[in-house]
């Protein structure tokens, strides 16, 4: 009786031993419940756990290896976290949402934050790596072999997929050993044939790396100004030195060769007086200058907005056209004097069974200027550009939409229809309203409430159809005139990966940029349609 007599006892009357026993009992309970679930439970979620933990344990002395030391704190905790939640008794809402929770602050928040990052920073095309890095770039690839250089006879070794140099020192006459990444320096216990914990190359293994042996460049002391050791034969190596000279004191790159000085003005690149940039340079942040160039640098402003207006108009156009010939479709294969409905139902539906990008590349042979079905079927051979006109592209780019996307529509809607009740038709009817009046301010009204979620849902998705566009006119016809490589029916997804991946300059920062307005946009609009979609439904 103890039991229900402290539930039913308000928590103000309890005395303390009674709230003490009554967590005893829950706990003992917990634990009971637990332990009802069997070893096997118990021991798949040890498994599991442990394998956790292994990746965890594997991502953490990786990245600190590296140097890194943020993530590795994120991981940890996060290990923790979900140790305590899945081995502590009862937590039971805990255990459900754990999982979701970690998706998606993987695969949603994460990238959001990291694409607002990137946004604020120049990385790209010359801007991807850091400083250090961007310097020793700079070095090697402006170098020229000294005049009457002195040969050094080098072993080649390897250790851990790297090559190595063993050589002799010109001033001291030791054994000195170095690498990409490593300066020469003496070794213990170096011989003239190899070095303790190395691999030296036999002339079959020379000639099996060849090509990574030849783009080897061993730094002979830690000022790099002082010059690198090279080789073509693997046998004999040669001094180069760079034209260009580097100053860490001053930060300046100096060329040697026009007497030009380079220097950082924080703009991830060493620039000259005259605004000449000297690439590569390294990531830094910009501020919101990607923001600033999208609207108000001319040449990427323009095609800008011309995109976002087309991307608006082809997202409305496609969610219009599809919904329109579904409905339609929807309402006259549900009318019962219809006979085998059925297997027309099946026809409509079979272009969404196909997947959209072979539909894409199909419809792109069809509208072929020169050998395409269409021309040749329908206007008698006729050349029609179809994919090289702006206007016909876009108006090919609506057509293949509303094949690939009105099966979907013709789906919610038949179903939208057959929930409504024959009842509240029929009450209509009875008022003397006729077929059209039922539909207009009954069905319609009832069915837009359904569908409107989707419909939303559908305008985000043709925001975003980038399949459509890339595999039918890959954006094309293109700008003559615009720095980056947009074309007329891009629309802002496609233009925001050929900035990022296509073309010599590729600017992710921008990309990142442009990412986050669509995010913004698509946010609002999606915002506000479900805001009048609450209202229409509040009206019905």
């Amino acid at each position: 009786m103890t039991g229900p007599v402290l539930e039913e006892t308000s928590s103000a009357a309890r005395t303390p031993d009674d709230r003490a026993r009554l967590r005893r009992q829950r706990r003992a309970a917990s634990i009971a419940e637990a332990a009802s679930a069997g070893w096997k439970v118990w021991l798949t979620k040890i498994v599991l756990l442990g394998l956790v933990d292994a990746f965890a344990v594997y991502g953490i002395l990786l990245l600190a290896f590296r140097g890194e030391w943020l993530v590795p704190l994120i991981i940890a905790a996060i290990t923790v976290l979900v140790n305590v939640v899945y081995l502590v008794p009862g937590l039971l809402p805990a255990k459900y949402l754990t999982p979701g929770f970690l998706f998606l602050a993987i695969f949603q928040v994460f990238l959001i934050i990291y694409t607002v990052f990137i946004s604020f920073t120049n990385y790209g095309s010359g801007h991807n790596s850091t400083k250090e890095d961007a310097v020793n770039a700079l070095l090697l690839q402006s170098q020229q072999r000294v005049e009457d250089s002195p040969a050094y006879p080098v072993t080649i070794l390897e250790q851990g997929n790297e090559f190595f140099f063993l050589t002799t020192d010109a001033d001291s006459s030791e054994l000195v050993v170095g690498g990409a990444e490593q300066p020469l320096e003496p070794v213990d216990g170096a011989t003239a044939t190899g070095v303790p914990g190395y691999n030296t190359l036999a002339l079959g293994d020379i000639l099996a790396n060849q090509k990574a042996i030849a783009a080897l460049a061993v730094p002979i002391s830690d000022d790099l100004n002082d010059g690198y050791l090279r080789t073509t034969d693997g046998s004999t190596a040669y001094l180069f030195t760079s034209t260009l000279a580097w100053d860490p004191a001053a930060d300046t790159m100096t060329d040697t060769t026009t007497g030009v000085v380079y220097s950082d003005i924080g703009t991830g690149a060493f620039t000259a007086e005259d605004g000449t940039e000297m690439l590569p340079g390294w990531q830094v942040v910009v501020g919101f200058d990607n923001y600033v160039r999208a609207f108000t640098q001319e040449s990427i402003r323009d095609p800008f907005v011309y995109v976002l207006i087309w991307t608006l108009v082809f997202a409305v156009l496609s969610v219009a056209t599809t919904f329109a010939l579904g409905l339609f479709l929807a309402i006259t294969f549900n009318d019962p004097r219809m006979k085998s409905r059925k297997y027309y139902r099946i026809a409509m539906i079979l272009p969404y069974a196909f997947p959209g990008f072979l539909s894409a590349l199909v419809w792109a042979g069809m509208f072929n200027q020169d050998f395409g079905i269409i021309n040749e079927w329908f206007f008698g051979g006729a050349q029609i550009p179809w994919l090289s006109d702006p206007l016909l592209a876009k108006i090919a780019i609506l057509l293949v939409n509303l094949w690939m996307g009105f099966p979907y529509m013709f789906l919610v809607c038949t179903g939208a229809i057959q929930s409504i009740p024959d009842d509240i038709q029929e009450a209509g009817r009875v008022d003397g309203a006729s077929a059209w009046g039922v539909f207009r301010h009954i069905k319609f009204p009832l069915l837009l409430v359904s569908v409107a979620p989707l419909l939303i849902s559908s305008f985000a998705f043709n925001f975003n159809n980038f399949v459509l566009i890339y595999m039918l006119t890959n954006g094309g016809p293109r700008f003559p005139d615009a720095p980056i490589p947009v074309g007329q029916t891009d629309i802002l997804i496609s233009m925001v990966y050929k900035v990022a991946f296509v073309g010599g300059q590729r600017d992710m920062g921008l990309a990142a940029a442009f990412s986050i307005l669509i995010f913004l946009i698509v946010g609002v609009i999606s915002y506000v349609t479900f805001r009048r979609t609450k209202a229409l439904e509040e009206l019905n």
